[in-house]
């Protein structure tokens, strides 16, 4: 009678939340210190001797440079940047001839792709001609602007601003 040769089964090991590991090193024992000569980190506890580093509770500032008179102080000190500089949305009048409209608002603005936000404050820019008489309105205008506009026929209304929140009028 010839014998059945069993061929082991392979057992496939479940992976799950019980069995996870850690691949070996990665986590890092803490360094101990200040625990006797034998450490090897005794004494001074890698801290050196003396001194402001050596010392519990020390704290530099970013930037600082050990008393020497800081980077940030030694440079020139130029320019300046006012807070209440007003920043437009340029619309030239070359612009305004795609819009087939005759009534031109900030929304109408916006579809079109010509200015980003109608939040935002727009000024009318008098580089180019205009061809037909349009409405136009926007925050600010300029004057060669408003006089190619009226020379076309058209009307310009100028939009105020909501006020800002942190305006103190």
């Amino acid at each position: 009678m010839k014998k059945k040769i069993l061929k082991p089964k392979k057992t496939i090991e479940k992976i799950g939340l019980f069995n996870l590991k850690a691949p070996k090193g990665s986590h890092k024992r803490r360094k101990i210190k200040g625990r006797g000569p034998s450490s090897g980190h005794g004494k001074t506890s890698t801290r050196g001797s003396k001194g402001q580093t050596s010392r519990a509770g020390r704290h530099f500032y970013l930037g600082f440079e050990g008393g020497q008179s800081p980077l940030i102080r030694r440079m020139p000190k130029r320019g300046f940047t006012s807070k209440f500089k007003k920043e437009y949305q340029i619309v030239n009048l070359n612009d305004l001839n795609r819009i087939k409209e005759s009534a031109i608002t900030l929304e109408l603005l916006e579809a079109k792709g010509i200015i980003k936000d109608k939040e935002k404050l727009v000024k009318i820019l008098g580089n180019g001609e205009i061809k037909n008489p349009v409405n136009i309105q926007a925050h600010a205008f300029s004057k060669k602007a408003s006089e190619e506009i009226a020379k076309a026929g058209g009307k310009i209304e100028i939009i105020n601003p909501a006020p800002s929140l942190n305006s103190k009028t």
